[in-house]
């Protein structure tokens, strides 16, 4: 017989800006309901603060601290549809840590997934002025004061600050369990020592296979980046790496637009790069490139969310070329998904790329089929809840 299929409300933020948490909130709850769950959605969009007055700027920045609001609509939908566990995204910041505290005094467990590093750092990202920062973690996060690490905001860090150490102070993020989407994100997470071990899990986003694959032998001798061109991304790094190749290196395929696009074009034409700029593309044909190409690079300078381009690579059958830092390096398996480099040397990104090392496509192919796929996330999320129902 079938174990219980657990009802869920799931709970998101959303930011006036879409992002990549909105995707994986949405595949969330359509995996869960594929596969029987009841699934109930609570939201908030910071799109409600456009066009507020000061005081009520000044209400929301308070409620920021606790929302009433959230506390009883959460308390209401869990007696309502008779919630066996509340699985939040984002709470930033109209939902507020106080859709934990509804949930705990209904008895009903929470599971926060962690999209980025916010619980130890302010800024959300642990990168400031152009190169990591943990001095939150190390001296306290009276440096992201300082240092005005949200949004440029030392009125807006302040809050954030205090938020923070308050929730803290009343041991709320010792009371919950968190999923992690690697295991570079469970090791920061713990430096939070009310946070226990056993109540963190770790569990990757999934993804689909859109194209066939094609056999490396038939490949395009073609290397692809696609992202944002920005330092952030190491777009800089990768274009010296292949200034270094002096011409004889195979192609580039440059997928994205951002601050340093123009210093791109001018650089390429300068140095004689052999280098194709598309601009923005559609995330069909990026997967599409991925797939006819010899390798996926990934120059990354901070320790990034969860990369969903390497999947996407992985469900292709195609290795990954990564900067040896953060998230991005802990999900690239060195000489089985892919090869790591020291992430400020375009010197040994070339050296790399120069050696034209190969991987048995199938050994991506199994490591993607047995993390990366819907079934396998689903798999995982129904032990992670079993887990947490049982634990209470």
């Amino acid at each position: 017989m079938d174990k219980k299929k657990e009802r869920v409300l799931i709970v998101h933020n959303y930011y006036q800006i879409p992002g990549g948490e909105d995707t994986v909130v949405a595949n969330d709850k359509r995996l869960l309901e594929d596969h029987g769950h009841i699934v109930a959605l609570y939201t908030r969009n910071n799109s409600e603060l456009k066009g507020k007055g000061i005081i009520r700027r000044l209400f929301s920045l308070f409620a920021s601290f606790f929302s009433v609001k959230t506390y009883r609509d959460v308390r209401r939908i869990i007696k309502e549809q008779r919630i066996d566990i509340v699985h939040v995204h984002n709470t930033l910041c109209l939902i507020s840590p106080s859709v934990y505290y509804a949930a705990l005094s209904m008895n009903t467990p929470v599971v926060q997934t962690i999209h980025n590093f916010r619980l130890l750092c302010p800024g959300g990202a642990f990168y400031r002025d152009g190169h990591i920062c943990e001095d939150c973690v190390a001296d306290g996060l009276g440096c992201a004061v300082r240092h005005r690490c949200y949004r440029s905001s030392r009125l807006q860090t302040i809050a954030c600050v205090i938020c923070t150490r308050l929730h803290r102070a009343a041991g709320i993020y010792g009371k919950i369990n968190y999923i992690c989407l690697t295991e570079f994100n469970k090791e920061k997470l713990l430096n939070l020592k009310q946070i226990q071990e056993k109540n963190v899990f770790v569990k990757a986003n999934f993804t689909k296979t859109i194209n066939e694959i094609i056999p490396y032998d038939k490949r395009q001798k073609q290397y692809i980046f696609a992202g944002r061109l920005d330092k952030l991304k190491g777009i800089d790094i990768l274009l010296r790496a292949w200034k270094l190749l002096a011409g004889e290196g195979p192609k580039l395929i440059i997928c994205g637009t951002g601050p340093m696009e123009s210093w791109c074009k001018e650089f390429i034409e300068e140095n004689k790069i052999n280098a194709e700029m598309r601009g923005l593309v559609t995330n069909t044909e990026v997967r599409k490139l991925i797939g006819e190409s010899k390798a996926l690079i990934l120059p990354t300078q901070w320790y990034e969310g969860f990369p969903m381009v390497i999947v996407e690579a992985y469900s292709a059958g195609t290795p990954v070329i990564c900067s040896d830092m953060g998230n991005a390096g802990s999900v690239v398996i060195e000489g089985e998904t892919g090869w790591k480099y020291p992430y400020d040397s375009p010197e040994a990104l070339s050296s790399l790329i120069k050696e034209e090392r190969s991987i048995e496509i199938q050994s991506i192919i199994k490591h993607y089929e047995n993390n990366y796929t819907e079934n396998s996330s689903y798999l995982k999320t129904k032990n992670i809840y079993e887990c947490i129902t049982a634990n209470g």
